[in-house]
């Protein structure tokens, strides 16, 4: 169990700690949420999210849905506009050099809205957590199989909340909101870049 275990925890670290959409978000979130506990939302709806993938992914289920190219595209389609309105939208965010002016937090239905929609209409995320986790769950039988899945999701919870901590600590010291507004920008820029390659994928695979 102690192997499955570190397995897990290891082989889900390798897999989160790249910068992509996920992650930006749930750093934005905890820079410019007034209060940590507010980035509360983004962080279990991210948890949440990941665990449902992982879990499909150990039980097969995931790799038989994308096995239907229609559903693929859509899924592919479906992400590329949200990542573009969400780049938008947290480009657009006010920010100013006031405490008044700072960018604007999102309420807890939008963090939860946006969060979900970034870990499930993330095409990447799911052929990486398809590819990787759930074949790697193939060679454990339980309890093992269980123990490694239980520790891809407990790297999901602690790495989430890690980074809502650190954006909390950046938009803490920065009374100007200059670095809020730059991260938003660097926010919407990566979301943008990532949204225009799975638009490249989707054009090649037509």
């Amino acid at each position: 169990m102690i192997t499955a275990f570190l397995h897990g925890f290891l082989l889900a670290l390798g897999l989160i700690l790249p910068l992509g959409v996920q992650n930006v978000f749930i750093f934005n979130q905890g820079a410019t949420q007034p209060r940590l506990i507010r980035a509360v939302p983004a962080v279990l709806t991210a948890t949440l999210c990941d665990m449902l993938l992982i879990l499909l992914a150990v039980l097969g289920v995931s790799l038989i849905v994308l096995q239907v190219v229609w559903l693929k595209t859509l899924l592919f389609g479906a992400g590329l506009v949200f990542l573009l309105y969400m780049g938008w939208s947290i480009w657009r965010s006010p920010a100013g050099v006031s405490q008044a002016e700072r960018p604007e937090p999102f309420s807890p239905r939008k963090q939860i809205a946006f969060a979900a929609s970034v870990s499930l209409l993330n095409p990447h995320a799911i052929m990486d957590t398809i590819g990787v986790i759930g074949t790697s769950s193939l060679q454990y039988d339980s309890p093992d199989k269980w123990v490694f899945t239980a520790s891809c999701i407990l790297v999901s919870f602690i790495w989430f909340v890690g980074l809502a901590v650190c954006g909390r600590l950046i938009g803490r010291f920065d009374g100007s909101g200059r670095w809020l507004l730059w991260i938003n920008r660097l926010s919407a820029v990566i979301i943008w870049g990532v949204a225009a390659y799975m638009g490249w994928q989707l054009l090649a695979s037509a």
